[in-house]
């Protein structure tokens, strides 16, 4: 066995980068683009954009922070956009002007909003904070540039190496260098373009995130009595290693409340998972039917500002009107139209606040029965998967959904009756 879990893992480090590929997603990933804009008397100008291309998973607070690790002798002069955390030791340079950073493996983060004019640049300034282009495409990017040089005799610009987003789950490829970037100026009129560009390739992989799943899916139908919770332990165990809960009743001691955000302090329950996704089918008319979805928050410590929750259902492209959410179809392959996005509305839903009375949102679906296809047999009403930003959500097993009464233990029990009304019957009439 455990020559097994060796290998295993092993082969988990061996993988490609398509071991995080994410067919409700496939094209889904953050690109960090590096534009030598001038290069000048040993001093260039760099652009480093950072692009969210994946369709609903974003970077939440604390934001991005970049690291490299330059190939030679490299400072950063200067920056505007962005800084770094460390100047580091900048002794070799003399004059009344010191290097913005002189670290070898600088670590970079976004400026916060309200930061001074004079120090912004196009995109930046969200505290690191990235929406996923289909949310939000407002906030998908950021922006910083910076003024590198070098001591000695460094004049050429050579790109880095080993380049981390900072982000936990997402791993980065090497550079590659592809064709030069162009910019438009004079209202179109002029086109400019850059020295050289490179482009890297981070991709995210929900095992490097966390070890553990962070939600779970629990079930429930109109025509049973029956609620399907979350299975148990689906997001760890009470007392198991790695795991941290407060009873009902009480309040997590100061020392929790300064935890490490990688491991949730959780209100204690069967599943222990952060977040719990409950799917109610509510209603069926004669043409549609309803289903009511509610999103609870057992997080102590956090709230959930812009988040997301991706459906995949073979009825939603018949989906006829959605309540108190936002949402759109992720045609992830043009001609499939079975999986969907919601989101909440700004300044209404669009934060999930953390447990307590008001840590839940909901929202109730309206879809068409499609001829041919729609069944409240064998769990067909019930979603194939659901995901919470971007995080897939432990369902319960199939032979646990809510089924719908036996047609044979209701004609077994009227059986009975029909017999002793039939006898009365036949005596009154003598």
């Amino acid at each position: 066995m455990g020559m097994v879990l060796i290998f295993f893992f092993s082969l988990i480090g061996s993988i490609s980068p398509s071991y995080a590929f994410d067919p409700l997603d496939p094209y889904g990933n953050i690109t960090i683009k590096w534009d030598l804009l001038l290069s000048n008397s040993g001093t260039n100008n760099v652009m480093v954009s950072i692009y969210n291309f994946q369709q609903y998973r974003h970077v939440e607070p604390p934001g991005w922070k970049l690291n490299w690790a330059w190939r030679g002798k490299e400072v950063i002069w200067a920056m505007q956009g962005a800084e770094a955390t460390e100047q580091g030791n900048c002794s070799e340079f003399k004059g009344p002007t010191l290097p913005h950073c002189c670290e070898k493996k600088p670590f970079i983060v976004d400026l916060l909003p309200g930061t001074n004019y004079n120090s912004q640049t196009q995109n930046c300034c969200k505290a690191g904070v990235l929406s996923s282009i289909k949310q939000d495409p407002s906030k998908y990017a950021a922006t910083f540039q910076m003024a590198v040089g070098g001591s000695g005799t460094y004049s050429r610009f050579v790109m880095p190496e080993d380049l981390k987003l900072g982000v936990p789950g997402y791993s980065c490829g090497g550079a590659v260098k592809v064709k030069p970037s162009r910019y438009t100026t004079d209202g179109g009129r002029r086109w400019t373009q850059a020295l050289a560009t490179w482009n890297v390739t981070c991709m995210y992989s929900q095992i490097l995130a966390s070890p553990t799943p962070r939600c779970c899916v629990s079930l429930s139908a109109f025509y049973n009595q029956t609620i399907v919770s979350c299975p148990r332990c689906s997001c760890g165990c009470q007392g198991q290693p790695g795991t941290e809960c407060v009873k009902y009743g009480e309040i997590p001691p100061l020392l929790k409340q300064n935890h490490d955000p990688a491991t949730p302090v959780v209100r204690c329950s069967e599943h222990m998972c952060p977040i719990r996704v409950h799917w109610h089918l509510k209603e069926s008319y004669k043409q549609y039917w309803r289903v009511k979805i509610t999103i609870t928050n057992f997080n102590i410590m956090k709230n959930y500002s812009e988040w997301n929750l991706v459906v995949l259902h073979p009825n939603l492209q018949s989906l006829t009107q959605v309540f108190s959410f936002n949402y759109a179809p992720l045609n992830r392959y043009g001609y499939i139209n079975d999986s969907g996005m919601f989101w909440g509305l700004p300044f209404y839903n669009d934060i999930l606040l953390q447990e307590g009375k008001n840590g839940n949102l909901q929202t109730e679906i309206l879809l068409r029965k499609d001829p041919g296809i729609f069944t409240f047999r064998e769990g067909w009403a019930f979603p194939r998967k659901i995901q919470f930003n971007g995080d897939e959500c432990v369902m319960p097993p199939p032979d646990e959904y809510p089924s719908l009464p036996n047609r044979g233990h209701i004609a077994s029990a009227t059986k009975p009756f029909i017999i002793i009304f039939s006898l009365f019957l036949s005596i009154f009439m003598l």
